[in-house]
């Protein structure tokens, strides 16, 4: 049996019924609509990331020339340059041009100059070059210049060999104001009785102390259980390692400075 339940039959349903169509609500508009379609209209160019849509074609006339893109330099001012080279129909020319084929050589050009005996007289006359010591650094006698190879002693003949350097004397001259203010400031607070300076025996005394005191906490360390499973153990070890590394930086202040100074108050 079906479990479809149907409508009871009327004869009324036959009646044909209008449709009833489904009001849609109003459609949302923003209010800054006229705004936003302002900002367009004013950002908007024509052909702004594309480019145009159709470009011109160069004239088969107006191609490439050769050099044509390369700059080009202004005409110079210099009377040097104006000098050495003439402007004839708008184009430099650095030299004379060529004879044509029609022109004449200069004729009856005559020289009582011995060309031959001049030179034997100038060869005769110069002084010899020294020959560029080298030095052959190959067994197949490859050679290169003396100067450059390290043998010859130039540098222990400079006027400042052995010398020291200018700067170590400044930096010298720096430490040694420096530690004269530093004195001076000292003499000064201990003139006031503001510090006072520890005696060797007083010093001697201190690092005794401190070296005792660091003895005791190593001892006690060295006691320490080598499992650390309890926080009180833990704590334990820990504070002691810390002690000694405090000790071990003042003993190592005051073994490092002679000198010490102990403020009065």
């Amino acid at each position: 049996m079906s479990d479809t339940i149907y409508p009871p039959e009327s004869i009324y349903n036959l009646i044909p019924r209008e449709e009833e169509k489904a009001m849609k609500a109003p459609r949302y508009m923003s209010k800054f609509r006229e705004q936003v379609k302002l900002e367009k209209e004013v950002n908007k160019a024509p052909s702004k990331t594309m480019g145009p849509a159709k470009v011109d074609v160069p004239s088969p006339q107006k191609y490439l020339l050769k050099h044509s893109k390369e700059p080009k330099l202004p005409e110079s001012t210099c009377p040097a340059f104006e000098k050495h080279f003439k402007y004839e129909d708008d184009e430099l020319h650095s030299k004379p041009p060529i004879p044509a084929r029609t022109d004449k050589p200069l004729m009856g050009l005559h020289s009582n100059k011995d060309f031959i005996k001049t030179n034997a007289v100038e060869n005769i006359m110069a002084v010899p070059r020294k020959p560029q010591p080298v030095y052959a650094y190959t067994k197949k006698g490859d050679k290169q210049l003396l100067e450059n190879s390290g043998l010859i002693p130039k540098y222990i003949k400079k006027k400042d060999y052995g010398q020291t350097p200018e700067y170590l004397l400044q930096r010298r001259e720096e430490v040694r104001k420096a530690q004269e203010e530093y004195d001076n400031y000292v003499k000064e607070r201990m003139r006031e009785g503001a510090m006072k300076q520890l005696s060797g025996e007083e010093r001697h005394n201190i690092l005794q102390a401190l070296k005792k005191n660091w003895d005791e906490l190593h001892h006690q360390y060295q006691g320490l259980s080598v499992v650390t499973d309890t926080a009180p153990k833990k704590y334990r070890k820990e504070r002691l390692e810390q002690e000694m590394k405090q000790l071990e930086k003042d003993i190592e202040l005051i073994e490092r400075h002679k000198t010490i100074y102990i403020a009065s108050n």
